[in-house]
Order: structure tokens, then sequence, then C-alpha cells
């Protein structure tokens, strides 16, 4: 005598086998999304945002300021800005100074 599953099973073992293979399938995603966000990071690590040259970092005072090697454009990393904003006049000068022709 065999058993034949109801519908109720066949419909319950039918969203557990969706839902698994949608969560591998997600799992997947995040992997493709991580990688994909590592290579640009690769690409585009210390890089002018402007131009696409390389950038030369300079540390002045703990604060390390980014200058490109083709446009000479000065970028600032999170957090930089307002570092030199707190210096004086005097280390805003030689700050100044380091970056001019």
């Amino acid at each position: 005598m065999s058993m034949k599953p109801s519908s109720k099973e066949e419909e319950f073992f039918a969203r557990q086998q969706f839902e698994k293979l949608k969560k591998v399938e997600e799992e997947k995603q995040k992997k493709l999304a991580a990688e994909e966000k590592r290579k640009v990071r690769e690409l585009h690590y210390l890089k002018c945002p402007k131009c696409g040259m390389d950038l030369i970092e300079i540390d002045y005072k703990s604060i390390k300021v980014d200058k490109c090697s083709a446009c000479e454009g000065v970028w600032l990393d999170a957090g930089e800005m307002e570092a030199v904003a707190k210096m004086d006049k005097p280390g805003l000068d030689k700050l100044f100074n380091v970056f001019k022709k």
C-alpha cells in the first residue's frame, strides 16, 4: 500500500524547496556583489576621481592628503577636512605650501 502525498504536503515541500533555492541564490548574489565591489575598489584605489591618474599620498601632521600626479587635484578622505579645519593659520599655510608649484 503506497501512500500518496496530499496536495498540502506537496505544496509544503515545494515551498520549502523554493525557499531553500531562494536563499542559495541570495547568498550567491551577495558573493557576486562583494566580489564586484572588491574589483571596483581595486580599479579605483588611489586613483584621481577627476582624471583617473594615480594619487600620491602625502602625510602631513597625521593627515593623509592625496594629490593627483596629473591634474594636481587635492583630495581628502572622510574626517580629514575636519582635521584641516581645526588647524591654526601657520599650520594651514605650511600645508598649502606643500602643494604649491
